[in-house]
């Protein structure tokens, strides 16, 4: 008995002659089980893999199908025999056959033999031979085939690529030309073979060839995806010119790297991200244009590559440009649907730690922020088994993102901030070390310890200059702006008026640079809200200050400050809980203050029962750039509205 599934799926006697499998549906269960590489697949899941919407009977009509397979593959089973091949086991069902009687395990265990030792490429020439077409190729609707579709042929491109390298390392080569040049032609964004087809070229003499498809290779990658060509073509371009007379790649020719080149259009686009400004436009639409051109690739490992190469620190929790969030998120949980849970781990790690970044809008679903929180964890798990420093930093960042799930977590950030900063400086990785600073500016900001997020913003400030990070003494600005706030209360400390210019002054700096969307609408009327709550003084009615997301929860206080109560209680009644973001302990404040002077016990106990675990913490403190003073107060306004009798 033998069993394909590299083309339509097919079952064969030992004699040669087929078997009589029966419908589709009996060729999609057999194939099913032959995916599961003889694990045992239970009922419900058979059941959802084979019917999108399953019918009543879904579970009875699986039995038929898997009773009529029996028979037709033990077709001299004695009566109430226990077959052999498709088993019953516990909740489900199980294929029973040797490795080496389905083409699909074959072909595997022969190309992992040919990974380890050059020994191997015979049964690989055997192996790529048995493929008859898209591998489950009469099974085209169903999710599990396409995932098994996907991943079996990345394996085919990469075996086709390994005996290519192991021909041309055995001292063959120049009769791949022909071969290698239909291979590329048909895959043209496998960096891989690009440098093969160009080391067959050498092999057979013919320099200028392999020196133009090098040159090919670089003006595809550049026009269609932005990627300059990897290391390890460049390497190869400067040996031909060098007329070397072996050319011995190194043995990661064909893995699939996570990195592009150090000069691609994503890694522009981080630098743009990084120096901010109206560069920030340029990395939003250079990024999105990339990873765009990638999926029309249909190459999953070459797209999960690009979208994971964005790896920019990232501070804030709104989004500058929610949209291409949303579009960047899709692509990456899109991709690694594509990928499976077998696909490469690092490529897997950067993709989750892509979704944890930028899942960070402050309108996402419930169900949106838990995927977020389990792929900011799972990338993380990831990382630390990969043991990568630069990917765990990227993961870490995700969880620093995600980590804003209720009031009162800066001390598990600062945690968080303290690794980054530790990896970052270890590793000599500097734009994370500056992300390492500044998270623990916040915390240290948002805890009250103004001297430790002082010494942090001295340390983010001078890494800036190494890194020419502009958008950093930004930031730091704001954050000097916040402790003249802060100070503002104490004797013989600056005027409210002071605090307030420093303000205007960070405001200004912040313009400049563009005004990253994501960050600084609404931030300076608040900043001036706070200061006039430090003072003891009611909001500001100014017109023209724009509010910005903030407004909801500051129409209720401006409309006090107004003397138009009725409105403020209407205002206060339709305030909706703050999102889960750096603001959320100051929000809270804000409708703990307007509750209280309103005499609302219900909005009081709301606000109460949030601001508890954040007690200790400084409200507004966790941005690191501006302060309503310490959460304390308010939490005693609202437990005092809310206990009266």
């Amino acid at each position: 008995m033998r069993i394909d599934v590299l083309g339509a799926v097919r079952a064969l006697h030992d004699d040669g002659t087929p078997v009589d499998l029966g419908g589709p549906r009996h060729r999609e269960v057999l194939a099913r089980l032959v995916a599961a590489g003889g694990r045992m697949v239970p009922t419900d899941t058979l059941v959802e893999d084979l019917w999108t919407d399953p019918p009543v009977r879904a579970v009875g009509a699986l039995r038929t199908f898997v009773a009529a397979l029996r028979r037709a593959l033990e077709p001299g089973r004695p009566p109430r025999t226990p077959p052999r091949v498709l088993v019953t086991e516990g909740p489900g069902y199980a294929l029973r056959l040797p490795r080496d009687a389905v083409d699909v395990h074959r072909f595997e265990d022969a190309l992992a033999r040919a990974r380890r030792t050059p020994e191997g490429r015979a049964d690989l020439d055997t192996a790529l031979a048995a493929w008859r077409g898209p591998a489950y190729a009469d099974v085209p609707g169903s999710a599990w085939a396409q995932r098994e579709r996907t991943r079996l042929e990345e394996l085919r491109l990469e075996a086709t690529e390994l005996r290519a390298l192991l021909l041309l390392d055995s001292g063959s080569g120049a009769e791949l030309v022909a071969e290698l040049g239909a291979h590329v032609a048909e895959h043209p964004w496998r960096e891989p073979a690009w440098g093969l087809l160009a080391r067959a070229l050498h092999r057979a003499g013919r320099q200028a060839d392999a020196l133009a498809t090098l040159r090919r290779a670089r003006t595809m990658l550049s026009d269609q995806l932005g990627l300059d060509p990897g290391a390890e073509l460049l390497h190869l371009e400067t040996e031909i010119l060098r007329g070397a007379a072996t050319l011995q790649p190194p043995p990661s020719l064909w893995a699939a790297g996570v990195r592009p080149g150090p000069r691609t259009t994503v890694e522009l686009a981080r630098t743009l991200a990084l120096a901010g400004g109206g560069g920030l436009v340029h990395s939003r639409r250079d990024r999105l244009a990339a990873v765009r051109a990638a999926e029309r690739t249909g190459d999953t490992a070459l797209t999960a590559r690009v979208i994971g190469a964005y790896d920019v620190p990232a501070l804030w929790t709104r989004a500058d440009d929610p949209e291409q969030s949303r579009a960047v998120v899709a692509a990456a949980v899109r991709t690694l649907t594509a990928l499976g849970a077998d696909g490469p781990a690092a490529l897997r790690a950067r993709l989750l730690a892509t979704v944890a970044v930028e899942s960070r809008s402050a309108d996402l679903s419930a169900t949106e922020r838990r995927r977020a929180g389990r792929a900011a964890r799972e990338a993380e798990a990831l990382a630390r088994e990969l043991d990568d420093p630069a990917l765990l930093l990227f993961a870490l960042n995700g969880r620093f993102l995600q980590s804003f799930t209720r009031p009162g977590l800066a001390a598990a950030r600062d945690a968080i901030g303290a690794e980054i900063l530790d990896l970052a400086t270890r590793h000599e990785l500097p734009d994370f070390a500056v992300l390492g600073r500044l998270v623990r500016l916040q915390s240290a900001s948002a805890l009250g310890d103004l001297g430790t997020a002082t010494a942090h913003a001295e340390a983010a400030d001078q890494l800036a200059v190494s890194t020419e990070a502009s958008l950093v003494p930004v930031l730091t600005g704001w954050f000097r702006a916040r402790v003249t706030a802060a100070r503002s209360t104490e004797p013989d400390g600056p005027t409210a008026a002071a605090a307030a210019a420093h303000y205007r002054t960070a405001e200004n700096a912040l313009a400049g640079t563009g005004g990253m969307p994501g960050l600084h609408r609404g931030l300076f009327a608040l900043a001036l809200l706070g200061l006039r709550l430090l003072h003891d003084r009611p909001a500001p009615t100014d017109p023209a200050l724009d509010w910005g997301p903030y407004r909801p929860w500051t129409r209720p206080l401006v409309l006090l400050a107004r003397n138009r109560d009725e409105e403020a209680r209407a205002a206060l009644a339709v305030t909706p809980e703050p999102p889960l973001d750096h603001m959320q302990e100051a929000l809270w404040c804000l409708t703990a203050h307007a509750a209280a002077h309103l005499d609302e016990r219900s909005a009081a106990a709301r606000a109460a029962t949030a601001l508890r675990p954040a007690r200790t913490e400084h409200a507004g403190g966790a941005s690191g750039m501006l302060t309503l003073g310490p959460v304390e107060r308010y939490l005693a306004e609202a437990e005092a509205c809310a206990d009266k009798n």
